[in-house]
């Protein structure tokens, strides 16, 4: 059959035919471990029987209605999440992408409400927020962003895990509203921050009047060992984004805000077509409920130190391995050159990996795994790394 995608992609050459938990089969009956959770997404595994009862219940009942009208799922999902995350207010959307773009809206009518008629937001380099054309301006990848020019103003760069940084922008320019950040950068190789921060760029948030926004789309959602990435370092951001693992692999992306934020978004400010609907809130509900009766982002501690140890204890002392680190269950090996390769060579021995920022193992797996399944995770990618560096 002839291709008629556009070339946006070069997928491996695998196609899936079903999923069970941390397991995946090919078409042609070949099974794979897979610790890339479709990129953080499927966190409770394929195939999840309370997400799939959710969307098949919900699908023969009613999809779509619209914003027009009221949608009780969509406020019991708010409600949820607002409570659990220590936020006021909630806006459904698509993607990640999306929910970073509501949030660039907020920070701006933040800031014009503020007198400031250019507001300016800081971002990070090494970041990545999305691929439209406000979010891939935020993006700190000139990778990302070649090609799409004129990138949309508002914009200022800042080095990750520098306060003196974001201090000094502080001092030279009035028309800074409000810091963009991960707070474990994921596509940019699982870079994670000094303990002191976020602590210290909510405090000069504070200092200056900014609203400090976390882009916690790949954090999110008990993936570093807490529900939400910020709560290891007990701080309060204004504004929180989700994707990814909110929906299990249901499209579905969310904007939380609290205090000044929470209340900046009017009628005709922003909005969604498909945003919030019965079944994506249904699918939604179903994985915070999942989370939370079975306690899974305590687990993804527990099983992130063991993939951790495991990782250090087989590697550490490999030759080409520059470092490895982990937040809960977002875990990389850093090598001393390009590996893109390792991704089919993993496929070859029936694990799902991924390599970012060209030279980082990244590994996402699913928060349920059982023991033997992390350490099987373990095995697979310390033998092909050795291999390769040998």
């Amino acid at each position: 059959m002839a291709n008629h995608l556009m070339q946006n992609y070069a997928p491996l050459p695998v196609t899936f035919a079903k999923g069970d938990g941390a397991w995946l089969w090919d078409t042609q009956g070949n099974k794979y471990l897979d610790a890339l959770s479709g990129v953080a997404v499927c966190g409770l595994g394929h195939a999840h029987p309370a997400v799939a009862k959710a969307v098949c219940e919900q699908a023969q009942t009613l999809l779509h209605t619209s914003n027009w009208y009221h949608i009780a799922l969509q406020e019991t999902l708010a409600d949820r999440l607002t409570g659990v995350a220590e936020m006021e207010r909630a806006f459904f959307c698509n993607s990640g992408a999306e929910a970073n773009e509501a949030a660039i809206k907020l920070a701006r009518l933040f800031g014009h409400g503020k007198g400031i008629n250019k507001p300016a937001i800081i971002v990070m380099d090494g970041s990545f927020h999305g691929r439209t054309l406000a979010t891939l301006t935020a993006t700190g990848s000139r990778k990302v962003q070649a090609g799409f020019e004129p990138l949309v103003q508002g914009f200022v760069r800042a080095p990750y895990n520098d306060l003196d940084a974001i201090n000094n922008i502080a001092r030279n320019n009035n028309d800074v509203v409000a810091v963009l950040v991960e707070p474990v950068i994921g596509e940019g190789g699982i870079r994670i921050p000094d303990v002191d921060y976020l602590p210290g760029l909510r405090q000069i948030c504070d200092a200056h009047g900014w609203l400090l926004i976390l882009d916690e789309i790949q954090t999110g959602m008990g993936r570093t060992g807490k529900m939400f990435a910020y709560q290891h370092s007990n701080i309060h951001p204004d504004v929180i984004t989700l994707a990814k693992g909110l929906g299990n692999g249901v499209p579905i992306g969310a904007c939380l805000a609290r205090g000044m934020a929470a209340e900046l978004f009017q009628p005709g400010h922003h909005g969604s077509t498909y945003g919030g609907n019965p079944m994506v809130c249904a699918a939604a509900l179903a994985v915070l409920d999942t989370l939370e009766q079975q306690s899974l982002a305590e687990r993804a501690a527990q099983l992130g130190d063991r993939l951790f140890d495991g990782l250090k204890s087989a590697l550490d002392t490999q030759a080409g391995v520059v470092e490895i680190r982990g937040c809960g269950l977002m875990l990389a090996i850093e090598l001393d050159r390009p590996c893109s390769e390792l991704m089919q060579q993993a496929l070859d021995v029936g694990l799902l990996i991924n390599v970012t920022a060209g030279n980082v193992v990244r590994l996402l797996p699913p928060l349920i795994l059982s023991d033997a399944e992390a350490d099987q995770i373990v095995a697979g990618v310390s033998q092909i790394i050795t291999a390769f560096l040998t």
